[in-house]
C-alpha cells in the first residue's frame, strides 16, 4: 500500500494562507535576525515591521536558513506516523536551507528534498505542481523527478523600485545605487533557473508605473511558450491600483486559468524593499 505524502516547503515560497490551506502545505520558516533578536519569517515578524524599523533606524535585518534540527523536528512526526515527505526549498544558490534539508533527510528515510532553483512564488509554482500530483496518487519519487524537470521551466523575475535595500544588504554597490537613482532606473531582476542565482535583466527608465507596464509587456506579449494554467503576481507591498494595473496587463497579453496575487514574506521583502513586483509563470 502506498504511503501518504505530506507536502512541506520553506516559508520563502510566498503562497497566501488560502493557497497553503487549499493545497495542505506545511511551512518551515526561515529566520530574520535583528541584532540580538531572532524571529521566524511570517510567524512573529512581518514585512511592514521590517520597513518601519528601516524607516526609523535605517537598518535592515539579516536572514538565515532553517537549520538541520528544525527540518528534523518538522519531518520526524510525519515519518514516524508512516508518511513520506516532499519538501521544496528555496534555491540552493540563494540559501543553505536546501543543504540543511538534505542533511535532515539523511536522518529520516522517506523525506524527499527538492531544490526549487528559485525563490518566492517561483518556488510556489513547484509547491502547487507537487500538490496536484500528490492528489492524483503519484509516487513521491516520480513527483520529485517531474518537479526537477519543471524547475528548469519556471520564469521568475521582479521589478525593483529602489536599490537601497539591495545596497544595504550587500547585494549591490553604492555606485550602482547612485547611478540608478540619478538616471531614474528601475532594474528587473531575473532568477536563473539553472542554479537559482539572480542577476539584472533589463533596466527601465522613468516612473514605477511606466516600468511595470513595459516589464509586463516584455515578459508576456506575443509569447506562445507559456503554460496557461496559472501566473503569480507577487509583490512586496504595493498599492492596489498598481496590482489592478498589472492584472489587466496580464489579461491583455495572455489568457491564464488563474491569476494569483500574493505578497512576499519577510525573507524576500527584506532584500528587495517595498514596491517590488513580479510576474512568475511556467514555460512549455
Amino acid at each position: 500500500m502506498a504511503k501518504n505524502i505530506i507536502l512541506c516547503a520553506d516559508s520563502t515560497c510566498d503562497l497566501s494562507e488560502e493557497l497553503l490551506e487549499k493545497y495542505n502545505v506545511h511551512l518551515v520558516p526561515l529566520h530574520v535576525l535583528e541584532g540580538e533578536n531572532s524571529y521566524l519569517d511570517g510567524i512573529d515578524i512581518d514585512p511592514d515591521t521590517i520597513y518601519a524599523t528601516h524607516a526609523e533606524k535605517g537598518v535592515l535585518p539579516k536572514t538565515a536558513a532553517a537549520n538541520v534540527s528544525e527540518y528534523i523536528n518538522c519531518f520526524k512526526p510525519f515519518i514516524e506516523a508512516g508518511n513520506e515527505v516532499i519538501h521544496i526549498n528555496i534555491g540552493s544558490a540563494l540559501s543553505s536551507s536546501h543543504n540543511n534539508c538534505k542533511l535532515a533527510a539523511e536522518e529520516l528515510p522517506g523525506v524527499y528534498p527538492v531544490d526549487s532553483r528559485n525563490l518566492s512564488t517561483g518556488t510556489g509554482h513547484l509547491v502547487i505542481e507537487a500538490a496536484e500530483r500528490i492528489a492524483k496518487g503519484m509516487a513521491a519519487a516520480d513527483i520529485v523527478a517531474e518537479l526537477n524537470e519543471i524547475a528548469g521551466r519556471v520564469s521568475a523575475s521582479f521589478v525593483i523600485d529602489t536599490l537601497e535595500y539591495l545596497y544595504k544588504g550587500g547585494r549591490c554597490s553604492a555606485l550602482a545605487m547612485f547611478g540608478a537613482n540619478l538616471l531614474r532606473l528601475k532594474p528587473s531582476i531575473r532568477v536563473d533557473n539553472a542554479d537559482g542565482s539572480m542577476g539584472v535583466d533589463k533596466k527601465y527608465r522613468g516612473s514605477l508605473d511606466k516600468a511595470l507596464e513595459q516589464y509586463v509587456a516584455d515578459q508576456l506579449e506575443g509569447r506562445d511558450d507559456i503554460v496557461p494554467t496559472r501566473i503569480f503576481i507577487t509583490h512586496s507591498g504595493i498599492s492596489e491600483e498598481r496590482i489592478d494595473m498589472v492584472r489587466e496587463l496580464v489579461k491583455k497579453y495572455q489568457r491564464f486559468d488563474e491569476i494569483l496575487v500574493t505578497r512576499a514574506g519577510c525573507t524576500i521583502s527584506s532584500h528587495c524593499g517595498p514596491n517590488t513586483l513580479g510576474v512568475l509563470f511556467i514555460t512549455k
